[in-house]
């Protein structure tokens, strides 16, 4: 099974919300965790790999917005 790759600026929809009502991240930073910026409050996040993979439920590359997706 293929890797996907994700990039820095790629927002994604994660299985669960945040506490603010968003369901949507913008990835800031990759690696062994990832940093994450809620797209509705601006919090940020890391966490790990593995977990953020088994979390992501949908993935829109940068650029690409809601009208596009």
């Amino acid at each position: 099974m293929d890797r996907v790759k994700y990039e820095i600026g790629d927002v994604v929809r994660l299985k669960k919300m945040h506490p603010c009502g968003s369901d949507k991240w913008e990835i800031y930073r990759t690696g062994i965790d990832f940093g994450l910026k809620c797209q509705g409050c601006g919090h940020r996040v890391m966490i790990p790999r593995v977990k953020f993979e088994k979390a992501v439920r949908e993935r829109w590359s940068q650029g690409v917005s809601d009208s596009q997706a």
